[in-house]
């Protein structure tokens, strides 16, 4: 009898450590290089997203919960400015500080989305199905969609950028900035107290500037046509991820 309730005793316990739950797993899903990579804790590759640069001691959490990869092309080699893209291509996540602090950027406003829909006949605002690639170099982004409204290939890809990686301090606060036409053809101005988007936290196609007055910033002048020409990149080209990891 004394056995017997030895055996009692025990076996709950074993009961309740066999039930704990399993800690998630984490990987890495890109390298930017030999010392700066994203890891991803979570199940079926989704969770939390960090920030690894082992050379700066930086060691950061741009992403609380929820993060899903980026699946299209994805080149990096750029190491101030760090722009995540979403899986959905709804923002980036992006760093001006090596990875140190974290924000938000965004693409430009819906009116302005509107207008050049209406010029080319197609949709392009980015998403998963239109987006072809994002290259970050010289602290700059360029996600590069495709046309996929009527079919037609000559349409072209459009390229959303972010400015050059300065501040315009003598344009912004002294001049009021348009960012497109409102039904009427009038100006659509921001309100005097918005001093312009910081550099990097807006993309824009060369189409919406040309709407706007960022065009008028130092910042939104001279920016190429095409996506600058990447050399030497060691990281990887895609991000990757293992469904299974943990099971």
């Amino acid at each position: 009898m004394k056995g017997l309730t030895a055996a009692l005793f025990i076996t709950p316990v074993f009961l309740t450590a066999g039930c704990q739950a399993k800690e998630p797993p984490t990987q890495v899903v890109y390298r930017f290089d030999d010392h700066r990579y994203l890891e991803l804790k979570g199940w079926n590759c989704e969770g939390e997203l960090w920030y690894t640069d082992t050379k700066r001691g930086i060691h950061t959490e741009p992403v609380s919960q929820f993060y899903q990869n980026f699946t299209k092309t994805y080149i990096h080699p750029s190491d101030k400015y760090i722009a995540i893209p979403t899986r959905n291509v709804s923002e980036f996540i992006i760093s001006k500080d090596y990875g140190l602090t974290w924000q938000i950027a965004v693409f430009a406003p819906e009116s302005l989305e509107v207008k050049l829909r209406a010029w080319s006949n197609q949709s392009v605002h980015p998403d998963e199905k239109n987006a072809i690639s994002f290259t970050v170099i010289d602290n700059q982004g360029f996600l590069v969609i495709k046309p996929y409204d009527g079919g037609d290939k000559r349409q072209r890809n459009f390229i959303y950028m972010s400015s050059r990686p300065f501040d315009d301090v003598d344009f912004r606060g002294k001049h009021h900035i348009d960012i497109g036409l409102d039904g009427n053809y009038k100006p659509l101005r921001m309100p005097e107290t918005f001093s312009g988007w910081s550099w990097g936290t807006l993309y824009i196609t060369d189409d919406e500037l040309d709407q706007t007055g960022l065009k008028k910033m130092r910042n939104y002048q001279g920016l190429p046509d095409n996506v600058p020409d990447v050399k030497g990149y060691t990281g990887w080209d895609h991000m990757r991820c293992d469904m299974d990891a943990g099971r």
